[in-house]
C-alpha cells in the first residue's frame, strides 16, 4: 500500500490512515486477516467488514475502497459505524444500537470536534489566549457539583461530582483513588486523549500542544474555583497519554 493508492475524504489523512493499515498488517494473526469478511458494495464503493482484536477485545473494521474502472483505490477505515442497513421496514420506531462504550466515544468526538472548531474560531478573531479563556467554566461546575452532592462538603462534593460525570455521562474509566478534606486522587483513562491519537481530522485542526493546553485550562480552572490545588500527571510524558492522574491538594 502506497499514498498514491489512498483516496480519503481528505487528503490530509493520507499518511495517518497509511499508519492504521500497517499496524492492522503488523500486528493481526494471519489466520485473522484471511477469515470471510462480509461484503457490501454501494454506487462505486467497495465496504468489507472484519472482526480484528484492538485492545484486547475484538472489535469490527470497516474497510471501504472506491473503484474506478478496473482500478482500486483505499478510502476509509472506521471501528465506530452503526448497521442501519438492519433498520426493520417502515412504520417503525425500532433502530439497530451500538454498545454504549461506542456511543460515549461517538459523542465525545462530537463534543471535541465543536470545542475545537470553536476554539480555531476564537483564535483566529480574538487570539489564542481569549481562546483557551472562553472555556474556563469553573465556578458553574462547582455550583453544579453542589447542587448534585448537597451530602457531603464543597470540596468533597466536586471531587465526588467529577468522578461521577466523568465516568457516567463522559464514559471514560475513573478511579477515586483517595478522598480526604485535604488531599484527593483520582485516576481516569480519557476518551478525549484517545480521539486525537485515532481522529485524523483533529490533527489537521489544532495542534497537540494546544489540545492538551484547552484541557488542561479547563480542569485547573475548576479546581481552582472549588478551592484545590491541582496537578496533572500522564501516562506517557512524551504523548501525554490515555490515562492520566488528578492529585489534589488544599
Amino acid at each position: 500500500m502506497t499514498l498514491d493508492k489512498i483516496r480519503p475524504f481528505d487528503d490530509a489523512w493520507k499518511e495517518t490512515i497509511l499508519g492504521w493499515l500497517k499496524q492492522i498488517k503488523e500486528y493481526a494473526p494471519p489466520e485473522v486477516l484471511e477469515a470471510e469478511p462480509e461484503y457490501f458494495r454501494v454506487d462505486n464503493k467497495v465496504i468489507f467488514i472484519l472482526p480484528l482484536t484492538s485492545e484486547g477485545r475484538k472489535v469490527d473494521f470497516c474497510f471501504t475502497f472506491l473503484t474506478e474502472g478496473d482500478r482500486w483505490y483505499f478510502h476509509q477505515l472506521e471501528t465506530i459505524f452503526i448497521r442501519l442497513d438492519k433498520t426493520p421496514a417502515p412504520p417503525t420506531s425500532v433502530f439497530p444500537d451500538i454498545p454504549e462504550e461506542t456511543k460515549a466515544k461517538d459523542r465525545e468526538e462530537w463534543r471535541v470536534s465543536k470545542q475545537v472548531r470553536l476554539f480555531n474560531f476564537l483564535s483566529k478573531e480574538k487570539g489564542k489566549d481569549f481562546a483557551f479563556n472562553w472555556f474556563r467554566d469553573g465556578p458553574g461546575y462547582f455550583v453544579a457539583s453542589q447542587v448534585r452532592a448537597p451530602f457531603v462538603t464543597p470540596k468533597k462534593a466536586f471531587i465526588l461530582y467529577l468522578c461521577c460525570e466523568q465516568a457516567n455521562l463522559r464514559g471514560n474509566k475513573v478511579t477515586l483513588e483517595k478522598l480526604e478534606d485535604e488531599e484527593a486522587l483520582v485516576r481516569m483513562e480519557l476518551i478525549y486523549f484517545a480521539l486525537y491519537k485515532a481522529a485524523a481530522d483533529l490533527k489537521e485542526q489544532i495542534s497537540y500542544e494546544d489540545y492538551c493546553r484547552m484541557f488542561e485550562t479547563i480542569w485547573q480552572d475548576r479546581a481552582e474555583k472549588a478551592g484545590w490545588k491541582l496537578k496533572i500527571t500522564y501516562e506517557e510524558e512524551a504523548y501525554k497519554g490515555e490515562e492520566c492522574l488528578f492529585h489534589f491538594t488544599k
